[in-house]
């Protein structure tokens, strides 16, 4: 059997993730079945919604690289930027963009430090703290015709779908998972 590609780079990636997980916290599920399913799976099932045309994204409190990694490299066409204020994290995104040969980079800071003109054409939001703040703070970086990607729960979706300034356009099941939902929107233009 050949292996494509892209199953070899997600392979380098887990190898690295294990790596790197054995000396700190880098997500808390640490058997390699588990990590594919929850956290692989779901982050291609998501490249699979992100628009076609999309030339940026902003993975918003990217941790271990979930979902960005694995959307650049399901995606390549796309520049994606990894937002992880913590500097072990941090670290470690920049080493796996390193060893990926990925197109994307690390802001080592809060999306809030973002300089106003960074904006991009679709945003994910996954295990974030402060789901709804982080999404108010998300959609003020989309462009006018950009896309919100939040993993979301049924439970949490009715918090979210009171939030201004956006206007959720799809909800689709996550396949075997518990996130349950990728819930998509868009900024509200107001005019």
């Amino acid at each position: 059997m050949i292996a494509s590609p892209l199953a070899a780079q997600l392979d380098a990636y887990l190898a690295l993730l294990l790596r790197w997980n054995a000396r700190m916290n880098l997500t808390a599920v640490r058997d390699p079945e588990t990590i594919l399913r929850r956290h692989f799976a779901e982050s291609l099932f998501a490249a699979g919604h992100i628009p076609k045309g999309v030339a940026t994204l902003l993975d918003f409190g990217s941790g271990a690289g979930f979902p960005g990694i694995p959307i650049a490299l399901a995606r390549p066409e796309i520049a994606v930027t990894l937002a992880e204020s913590q500097n072990k994290k941090a670290a470690f995104l920049r080493e796996a963009i390193r060893v990926l040969g990925i197109r994307a980079e690390v802001w080592p800071e809060r999306v809030e430090s973002m300089p106003a003109a960074r904006v991009f054409d679709a945003i994910t939001l996954r295990a974030v703290d402060q789901m709804a703040q982080a999404c108010a703070h998300a959609v003020a970086r989309l462009t006018p015709s950009g896309c919100l990607a939040v993993f979301t729960t049924r439970a949490a979706e009715s918090t979210l779908e009171k939030l201004r300034g956006i206007r959720w356009t799809e909800a689709y099941p996550i396949p075997d998972s518990r996130q349950e939902i990728l819930k998509l929107g868009k900024a509200v233009v107001s005019g």
